[in-house]
């Protein structure tokens, strides 16, 4: 699983690439330019909410307990879907078939690390099977 997580955090990496080397990593409209800054915001929050622990291609989301609080309370995966919102906005300012391609490669890359994450924890953690029945993965109260 170790290297399906790489390969998934590489392809997001390859979307982000594919966006900076158009010029379209940033929203330009004032809409947009909200739900990225909303974005940056959800990370950061999530970032402190679970604290000290690793953040990197391999990271095992299993270390150092269960965290259901803050954003996580509303979202299993907050920092997951801090990128894809962010990146959706930038996309809608900076539409074309690139851009789209990129942004997929992003949304699928998240996609394939939170299903694995998904899985590591409910094998470590038997209350996260609860947990996701009550949160969704990245949108509130939808998805």
């Amino acid at each position: 699983m170790r290297v399906s997580s790489i390969l998934a955090f590489a392809g997001m990496v390859g979307g982000l690439a594919v966006l900076i080397a158009h010029d379209a990593i940033f929203a330009t409209r004032p809409v947009t330019i909200a739900i990225q800054a909303a974005a940056v915001l959800l990370m950061i929050y999530a970032r402190v909410t679970f604290g000290r622990r690793s953040f990197h291609a391999a990271a095992n989301p299993t270390e150092g307990g269960l965290v259901t609080s803050g954003p996580y309370a509303v979202l299993r995966h907050p920092i997951y879907a801090a990128v894809l919102y962010f990146t959706w906005a930038t996309i809608a300012d900076h539409l074309s078939w690139i851009t789209v391609g990129g942004g997929v490669l992003i949304t699928a890359g998240a996609i394939a690390r939170m299903l694995m994450e998904e899985q590591m924890l409910a094998r470590r953690y038997p209350e996260y099977r609860d947990y996701m029945r009550r949160t969704r993965r990245v949108v509130p109260y939808l998805v």
